[in-house]
Order: structure tokens, then sequence, then C-alpha cells
């Protein structure tokens, strides 16, 4: 991967394209191995034949090497190009659905499409023949509710902190620490009176 990690980042996940797109270079190399054969190496230029077939595949699978989908504990990466990079990041914050469907030789080579459904500035991204399509959803929701915990435990820890000394809470923070208290109240992990003490204790009341 040619994207760099950012700081405490690490990789889940590293997927490609389906092996069948390497299906017709590799027979189009065999074709061409077999007709320079009855050419002849030598007296005529077979070799020619050959070479093309076999340098073709040695670009589709370098090229298929460089297009990747990584999952990390903060986004997934889109990735792509052999002589040219393309990248194209979703953070796990902003993805609000993934899915992924098969056709039949899709189900039979393990291999399919997966939809990614982002904040509505985003817009879904979409991607194709990917190699075990469940297993890049299945690890792309993992990696989001392991984001989630870790980011709640620390709000909690936060306004813990808040809640023993009121008083080092910045007056232009107050407003946004409110809202990580009611954000805990909504998700359940306060109760009704245990949010309206913590936020007496936050108001100074």
């Amino acid at each position: 991967m040619r994207t760099p990690l950012q700081k405490g980042e690490t990789i889940l996940l590293t997927t490609y394209s389906s092996w069948v797109s390497l299906s017709g270079p590799l027979l189009l190399a065999l074709t061409g191995c077999v007709v320079s054969y009855f050419m002849g190496f030598i007296r005529h230029y077979g070799w020619i034949v050959a070479s093309a077939g076999l340098l073709y595949l040695l670009v589709r699978y370098f090229s298929w090497k460089a297009y990747i989908w990584v999952v990390t504990n903060y986004r997934v990466i889109d990735e792509a190009g052999l002589f040219r990079h393309y990248a194209k990041e979703s953070p796990l914050d902003k993805i609000n659905n993934v899915s992924y469907d098969q056709n039949l030789w899709g189900r039979i080579f393990n291999y399919g499409h997966v939809e990614i459904q982002t904040a509505a500035q985003i817009g879904a991204t979409d991607y194709f023949n990917v190699h075990d399509p469940k297993k890049l959803k299945d690890t792309i929701t993992q990696a989001q509710a392991d984001y989630t915990h870790i980011k709640t435990t620390q709000q909690a820890t936060q306004l813990a902190a808040a809640l023993v000394n009121p008083s080092r809470v910045p007056v232009m923070n107050l407003s946004a620490e409110l809202e990580k208290l009611y954000e805990l109240k909504e998700r359940g992990i306060l109760t009704s009176a245990e949010y309206e003490q913590a936020k007496s204790k936050l108001l100074g009341n």
C-alpha cells in the first residue's frame, strides 16, 4: 500500500479483486506460447507472439496487485494504479451502511460487489469484483463497532474528568461537553437520572 498510515493506525485487512480477472490474460499468454511453438522460435518470429502474451500477463498481474482495498482502524482505502496512483478514503465514522451482493458466478468463485453508503456529501462508493466480499463487509462493520466503542470510552473519560472538577472546563467547550453527555444518554450508557445529575454538576448547579 502506498497510502501512508496515520499515527496509531493499523491495517485490519487487505484484499484484492478476484483472480478470475487474470484468467483472460493467462489464457492469452498460453495461447501465444502454443502458437509460437508451432511457428518456430528461430526460423520464424514466433517468440514475438509468446513474448507479447507474457508481457501482457505481467502488466495485468502487477496492475491486479496494485488494485487493493484496505481496512484500517480509522478508514477504508480504495487504492489502484500501476504507473499512476489513485486512492479514495472512507472514514469509518462517515460510513452509514455496508452491503454486498454476488451473482451465480460470484458465489462459485467467491467474488462480488460491495457498496459503502457514506455521508450525504460523499455519497456511495462501489467496489466491484472483490474477492471474498463478505469478509470485507464484516471487517468494515467490526472496525466501525470498535471505533465507536473507543470514541465513546474517550468521551466518557473526558466527561468523568470534567465532572470531578467542572471549573476546569472552558466555557467555549461547555456546549460540546453537554452534547457528548446527551449523546451518552441517547445511547443508553447513562440513565435519565444520571444524565440530569451529570448535567447539573457540569453547569455548576
